[in-house]
């Protein structure tokens, strides 16, 4: 640009404020971003941007049945958000274990946890995702990583139950994300945090006209809440590596534990449904945060 149309730009610019033209200021970058701008090509990798290690916890722990934690090795950006995953009825952690360093390198603390038994229930698992919560803030070998006001829960099954729960009872949890979730109750709306539902179309065990559906449609209707379905998908869809259920729960959690709203342009407009697509259903709040 020429010195002459400069100051002509300077100039128009200040007569339309001078005018009373609004300006609309740059949108502030969250505090808690972490990583390099996103791309459909990095929230769909099987690794992300930090390096991780892992480090064991106890089945004599207190309160859950301890799990590993995967964490980020490169702390010089700042702590991370935490998300602890609890597996489904009869399960151990390694079931859930395929999160571990996929979310863990995408910029979050995560911990898999084995519970108290097998057979324990949702409102029993919710208890001990809070305990491992508590623990991995307070008392891990990580704790200096974590930031104990960034954190989220998932679960599967009754873990997914479980995940209700654990926020049902402590609002200041950031996000939620239940896959293929069941429980005995299907009314939530006390729930407060932001919350992403995954179902599976042919689940037999939790039927997502008996669960996942009316446990989202219960949510409040002012909540940032998302519901996605998988094509064809069967109960224990979560069970395996699965790169929809990564780059839509990568998004939530950046989104809600980060603020990071770099993360919106892959939840909001929601995907197309339908033959051809991952996805039988999906329900939104679009758009998030207000």
């Amino acid at each position: 640009m020429s010195g002459l149309a400069a100051k002509s730009a300077l100039v128009f610019g200040l007569s339309l404020i001078g005018a009373g033209a609004t300006v609309s200021p740059a949108l502030a970058e969250s505090p808690h971003e972490r990583g390099p701008d996103p791309t459909e090509s990095s929230v769909t990798a099987p690794r992300g941007h930090f390096d991780t290690d892992t480090t064991s916890v106890s089945s004599l722990v207190s309160g859950f049945g301890g799990g590993t934690i995967y964490y980020p090795t490169d702390t010089s950006e700042g702590t991370f958000g935490g998300v602890v995953i609890a597996p489904g009825y009869t399960a151990g952690e390694s079931s859930m274990s395929w999160y571990g360093h996929r979310l863990a390198s995408q910029g979050f603390v995560v911990f898999t946890i084995d519970t108290n038994t097998r057979f324990d229930q949702p409102n029993s698992r919710g208890r001990q995702i809070e305990a491992a919560l508590d623990y991995l803030v307070e008392d891990s070998d990580v704790n200096d990583t974590v930031d104990g006001d960034r954190l989220a829960v998932m679960g599967h099954s009754m873990g997914g139950g479980g995940t209700l729960a654990a926020v049902d009872d402590r609002p200041e949890v950031r996000a939620a994300i239940p896959l293929t979730p069941w429980h005995t109750s299907k009314n939530w709306s006390s729930v407060e945090t932001p919350t992403l539902i995954v179902g599976a179309e042919n689940d037999v065990t939790a039927s997502v006209r008996s669960h996942a559906i009316p446990m989202y449609e219960s949510l409040p209707s002012s909540l940032d809440r998302a519901y996605l379905e998988l094509r064809g998908a069967s109960h224990f869809a979560p069970n395996v590596s699965n790169t929809t259920i990564a780059k839509y729960s990568i998004s939530w959690l950046k989104r809600f534990v980060d603020e990071d709203e770099r993360y919106e342009q892959f939840l909001c407009p929601p995907p197309r449904t339908g033959i051809g697509t991952d996805f039988s259903d999906y329900r939104d709040s679009c758009p998030h945060g207000g």
